[in-house]
């Protein structure tokens, strides 16, 4: 049961999006080159609405359009910082992997503190950072206030949606009230005994909620996996997203067997083991569980050196021919 609800909360974080964030930052004085703001996952309906206030830069007068805020993915982060470190580029704001929002060069001349609110529109479904950059010359140190609100729009009502997560939530709506259950009926059933009054019918109760579980946690890889096809035809990055849509068939296939031999494998094993050797069946269950998330653990590692960003024109042209045969392909 405990592997059961750490599989749950595993494929939880692999597959459900941050619902809609609010983030304030106070920045004061500050001379770093780069400073992180939050993050959050968007869908092709992403909003962002970012508020600046008590703007103020020491000394005054910098070049604003060296001083900004921008976009970008962890990977798109790795390539910046290997386009930096090559001199191709001397400030983030001029990659062309990142998504530059907003300089400061745009701000309205006032008398009193200049401010900034503006909303906007996120078309890349994906996971971004907003990072605020300091690019000008002579260490100007910056102070402003930032409120920045992340969220998606619903396109059947365009009202505020907390991303893909809601069918992500459903899922956990139903899994966890279940886990009740099961943690319940094998409470009973180890209070009560083999043979117990009501020990059979909570056991048949322990093994149904186990099996609805183990279904249930399945749909967040189909549902990613189908997102990923999706994706590849409208964002232009087909190879990347075939690159992950056979990592993420593969987990599929990994999380299927794990199931079906901790459920299926491990039972017959203590059917036809010998007494003596009963324990050879908690054995391998756990070794199983190990190898799933090791392999969990290594399929979904960070790299230094990403391989997407190592792909030529020939091969994505050959990942959209793939992914166009393989529209036929059903879970």
């Amino acid at each position: 049961m405990t592997s059961l609800r750490l599989l749950i909360t595993t494929l939880t974080l692999l597959f459900t999006l941050t619902s809609a964030d609010i983030h304030r930052t106070e920045i004061r004085s500050d001379s770093r080159s780069t400073i992180p703001i939050s993050e959050f996952g968007f869908t092709h309906t992403g909003r962002l609405h970012l508020n600046l206030s008590h703007i103020s830069f020491s000394p005054p007068d910098p070049n604003l359009s060296r001083i900004g805020f921008f976009l970008c993915t962890r990977d798109s982060w790795i390539h910046v910082i290997e386009q930096l470190q090559s001199n191709q580029i001397h400030c983030p704001l001029d990659s062309p992997a990142v998504k530059p929002i907003f300089t400061f060069n745009h701000l309205k001349p006032t008398t009193t503190t200049p401010s900034y609110d503006a909303v906007f529109n996120i078309t890349d479904a994906n996971q971004f950072t907003l990072v605020f950059s300091n690019c000008a010359d002579g260490a100007v140190k910056v102070s402003v206030n930032v409120v920045s609100v992340m969220y998606n729009l619903n396109p059947k009502n365009n009202c505020r949606d907390y991303l893909s997560a809601d069918r992500e939530k459903k899922v956990l709506m139903v899994v966890i009230p279940l886990q009740v259950v099961a943690n319940v009926a094998q409470v009973v059933i180890d209070e009560t005994g083999p043979f117990g009054q009501d020990s059979n019918t909570w056991r048949q109760v322990f093994l149904l909620v186990d099996i609805i579980c183990c279904c249930a946690v399945l749909f967040p890889i189909i549902w990613s996996i189908k997102k990923l096809r999706e994706a590849a035809m409208t964002d232009g990055k087909a190879a990347v997203n075939l690159m992950k849509l056979t990592l993420f068939r593969q987990y599929y296939v990994v999380v299927i067997c794990y199931i079906y031999f901790t459920r299926v494998a491990v039972y017959v094993l203590e059917t036809i083991t010998s007494y003596r050797y009963a324990w050879t069946s908690v054995l391998a269950a756990e070794l199983a569980t190990l190898a799933f998330y090791v392999f969990t653990g290594y399929s979904f590692r960070p790299k230094v050196h990403n391989p997407y960003f190592a792909i030529d024109d020939d091969d994505e042209e050959a990942a959209v021919e793939i992914l166009k045969l393989e529209d036929e392909f059903e879970l």
